[in-house]
C-alpha cells in the first residue's frame, strides 16, 4: 500500500485560534443581536414617548390659539360700542332736530355690533341690582343708598364681557356701602 505523506510548507507556523464550537458561536451572535435589540428598543420608546409629548402640547397650544383667537379684535371692539353707548345717551338728552335720526342710527350701530357679538360668543354680563363679585367687577365707587343691599350695584359705567368662558373685561361699576 503507497503511503500517504503530508505535505509540509516551509513558512513560519501559525498560531491556531482557540477552537469555538457552532453552537457556542451561534450563542455569542444571538446575545449580541439580544443586546442590540434592547438598545434600539429602548431608544425607539424614548423617541415615541417624547413625540407623543411633543404632540400632546402642539395639540392643546393649537386648541388654545383656535379657541381664543379673536379676542384682541373683540376688545378693539368694546371701546367702540361703549362710545357709541355714550353718544346714544348724549343724542336723547340733547334738543336736536337730528335727534331721531341720530338716535336710530347709533341704535342700528349697536344691535349690529351686538349681533356680530353673540355669533362670537361674546356675551355681556352685569347690570345694576347685581351683586358684586371680586372676579366679574371692578368697583370704581363706593356710594351708599337707603333700601339697596349691602356690595349692589348701583350703577355701571362699562359692561363687562366674557369671550366664551374666558372673562375678557370686567365691568367698571359703582357699589352700594352701607354705613358702618
Amino acid at each position: 500500500m503507497p503511503s500517504k505523506q503530508k505535505k509540509t510548507s516551509k513558512s513560519a507556523p501559525k498560531k491556531k485560534a482557540p477552537k469555538i464550537s457552532p453552537t457556542a458561536k451561534l450563542k455569542e451572535e444571538i446575545k449580541s443581536l439580544k443586546s442590540e435589540v434592547e438598545k434600539h428598543s429602548d431608544r425607539f420608546l424614548r423617541l415615541k414617548a417624547e413625540f407623543d409629548n411633543y404632540r400632546r402640547r402642539k395639540q392643546e397650544e393649537t386648541s388654545n390659539l383656535l379657541k381664543y383667537d379673536g379676542e384682541a379684535v373683540i376688545k378693539q371692539f368694546l371701546s367702540v360700542l361703549d362710545d357709541l353707548g355714550r353718544l346714544e345717551s348724549a343724542s336723547a338728552e340733547n334738543g336736536e332736530s337730528n335727534k331721531e335720526t341720530l338716535h336710530e342710527g347709533i341704535e342700528l350701530i349697536v344691535n349690529k355690533i351686538n349681533k356680530q357679538f353673540d355669533e362670537m360668543e361674546v356675551k355681556p354680563f352685569t347690570k345694576p341690582g347685581d351683586t358684586v363679585d371680586p372676579e366679574l367687577h371692578d368697583a370704581l365707587m363706593m356710594r351708599s343708598e337707603e333700601g339697596k343691599a349691602e356690595n349692589e350695584i348701583l350703577e355701571v359705567f362699562e359692561m363687562g364681557y366674557r369671550y366664551k368662558d374666558r372673562v375678557i373685561r370686567h365691568a367698571k361699576v359703582v357699589v352700594n356701602q352701607t354705613p358702618s
